[in-house]
């Protein structure tokens, strides 16, 4: 079983009973899509959301599972069987878009699951969940019985302009880094990331960016723009925030580019030519 499709308005009748828990997620909907994770950051970590947000942002709860019903726990009790629970469930509900179930999409080959993940921006979604029908639910990652399955991410080569140091046992080394792409002649930041490094390179690019530092500003050294990496995100999107005008989501190192020289390195025009691509999939 893969979820992933689109959810569907469910319910016909009163209200859940009380002690149910559903296993879900808050999405930013409109149109019978979601919309892209920043819409709906904007009414995240605010204590009032204003009255305006609402149409502009509307949200619904998707369900993907059913862990207790009537304070009772079934989470040892198949994936079917939780689903067509859940199922029935909901549609005693007054119909609302305010919450929808799920619609399990059934692949009877790995082929079809290709072709499923790849049409993932254009529903607008990551990827899919592959759920093996007869798991129960567990807490965690368990193995074998759930598999995240997501779209292959968006990249980009940009040169490293800044690192700082990072945070518990990485505290000692410089493993924070700010990108930058070619704006002209300027480089101008694009992301900053702290993932996909081995300890090994880590090393090595810490120790790079102590014998290149140009300037400091409190920890952030400034760097020498002489080392690319190829760099993956989610997700693209306009940012007045931002320098470049651009925003990443979850940006995280690919890889280092040792084959590539700075001014190979990608531009904000190229840059702003994928948000028009990502854009016209939405």
């Amino acid at each position: 079983m893969v979820s992933g499709a689109f959810p569907e308005i469910i319910g016909t009748g009163s209200s859940l009973p009380d002690g149910t828990v559903l296993d879900g997620e808050i999405v930013a909907w409109d149109e019978g899509r979601p919309l892209p994770f920043t819409r709906l950051q904007r009414r995240l970590n605010r204590q009032t959301v204003e009255l305006t947000f609402w149409p502009e942002t509307p949200v619904t709860f998707v369900a993907f599972d059913l862990l207790e019903l009537e304070g009772r726990d079934i989470r040892g009790r198949t994936l079917f069987d939780r689903r067509e629970t859940l199922d029935s469930c909901l549609r005693s509900l007054p119909a609302t878009p305010v919450l929808r179930l799920s619609a399990p999409v059934q692949c009877a080959s790995w082929e079809e699951a290709g072709r499923v993940i790849d049409e993932s921006r254009q529903r607008g979604v990551e990827g899919l969940m592959l759920k093996r029908g007869d798991s129960s639910y567990q807490p965690g990652r368990p193995t074998g019985l759930w598999w995240k399955l997501k779209v292959q991410p968006y990249t980009m080569d940009a040169v490293l302009i800044a690192a700082e140091p990072g945070h518990g046992r990485r505290a000692g080394l410089l493993t924070d880094y700010t990108f930058g792409v070619w704006d002209d002649n300027a480089l101008v930041p694009i992301a900053k990331a702290y993932s996909g490094l081995t300890d090994a390179e880590i090393a090595e690019v810490d120790r790079f960016a102590r014998q290149h530092t140009l300037a400091r500003h409190g920890p952030v050294c400034l760097l020498e723009p002489l080392r690319v990496f190829e760099i993956g995100f989610e997700a693209i999107q306009p940012s007045p925030r931002h320098k470049s005008g651009l925003a990443v989501r979850f940006p995280r190192i690919l890889r280092i580019r040792s084959d590539k020289k700075p001014a190979e390195a990608d531009t904000l025009q190229s840059m702003r030519a994928l948000l028009k691509r990502a854009e016209a999939l939405r």
